[in-house]
C-alpha cells in the first residue's frame, strides 16, 4: 500500500512506521492520522508482526498538530465530526506493543501520539512539550490526562501551562521515557528492542499491555483482582505450557502465538 505522509516496513517480526512530513516537521494532520490508522490495521492483522516502533526524523518525531489545517475549524465542525478522537486513539487501541521512538520534537499532538504508545525510547535530543496554551487552546489528544498520570500534577500543569518543553533527561527521570539511546541508533535499538517482545508469546504479551495499562484506570485493589485474574487466566494457554515445559527442561521456548 502507497502512502503520502508515512513510510512503512517491515523488519523482520517487527512493523516499522515513519512519520514523513519533512516540510512541516511531521505535523500530524488528518491524512497522517488516517494512513497511521491504515498502517496500523495492516500490522495488527500480520500475524508474523508481533510489535511496532513509531518515529520520526531526526529533527523532529512530531511538532504537533496542523495548525493550518485546524484553524479555520469551529465547534459545531469538530463537536460533529469527532475532531481529534476520529483516528487518533487507533494507537492506544493497538492490542500489539507499540514502541515510540523520539528524537528531537515531540510537542503538542506530537507528544500526545508518543503518550499514546506504550513505551518510550527517546535520543538525547529528544525534546517534549505541551506547549497548546501558546496559541489559546490546551491539549486535546490526551495531553493532560496521560502526561499527567504519568509525570505527576506539578510538573504536568507546569507543562500545560507554560509550555515548557521537558528534554530528554528530564524526561527519563520523571518517568515518561523508558530510557535514552544515543541518536544515530535509535531506531536500530527501538526494532531491536520490538524484535525481542516479538519472540514473547503473543497473547502473553497483549494482556501485558492489558493488565499494565488497567493500573492507570482503577484503584490498586481492583487493578490486582484484574492482574490474578488474568495470571489465573493464562495457564488455559498453550504458550503458558511450552513455556514452564522449556524452563524446567532447560531448552528455548517455542511459542505458538496462541493459536
Amino acid at each position: 500500500m502507497s502512502y503520502r505522509t508515512i513510510l512503512v516496513e517491515t523488519r523482520e517480526n517487527v512493523g516499522l512506521i515513519i512519520l514523513n512530513r519533512p516540510d512541516a516537521l511531521n505535523a500530524i494532520s488528518q491524512e497522517l492520522v488516517g494512513e497511521l490508522a491504515k498502517a496500523l490495521n495492516i500490522f495488527e492483522a500480520d500475524d508474523e508482526v508481533g510489535a511496532i516502533v513509531l518515529t520520526g526524523s531526526e529533527k523532529a518525531f512530531a511538532a504537533g498538530a496542523d495548525i493550518k489545517e485546524m484553524q479555520g475549524k469551529r465547534w459545531p465542525d469538530t463537536f460533529v465530526d469527532d475532531f481529534i478522537t476520529d483516528g487518533w486513539e487507533r494507537i492506544a487501541q493497538c492490542r500489539k506493543p507499540i514502541i515510540a521512538a523520539v528524537a528531537g520534537f515531540a510537542l503538542g499532538g506530537g507528544c500526545e501520539i508518543a503518550l499514546m504508545c506504550d513505551f518510550i525510547l527517546a535520543a538525547e535530543t529528544a525534546r517534549f512539550g505541551q506547549p497548546e496554551i501558546k496559541i489559546g487552546v490546551w491539549p486535546g489528544a490526551g495531553g493532560s490526562q496521560r502526561l499527567t498520570r504519568i509525570v505527576g500534577k506539578s510538573k504536568s500543569m507546569e507543562m500545560c501551562l507554560t509550555g515548557r518543553m521537558m528534554d530528554a533527561e528530564e524526561a527519563e527521570r520523571s518517568g515518561l521515557v523508558s530510557r535514552i539511546v544515543p541518536a544515530a541508533s535509535l531506531v536500530d535499538e527501538a526494532v531491536k528492542t520490538a524484535q525481542l517482545i516479538a519472540t514473547m508469546s503473543r497473547p502473553a504479551a497483549m494482556m501485558v499491555k492489558d493488565v499494565v495499562n488497567r493500573a492507570y484506570e482503577t484503584t490498586l485493589s481492583e487493578g490486582v483482582r484484574y492482574e490474578r485474574r488474568m495470571f489465573q487466566a493464562s495457564f488455559a494457554m498453550p504458550d503458558q505450557r511450552e513455556g514452564m515445559a522449556a524452563f524446567v527442561e532447560k531448552r528455548k521456548p517455542n511459542f505458538g502465538g496462541g493459536k
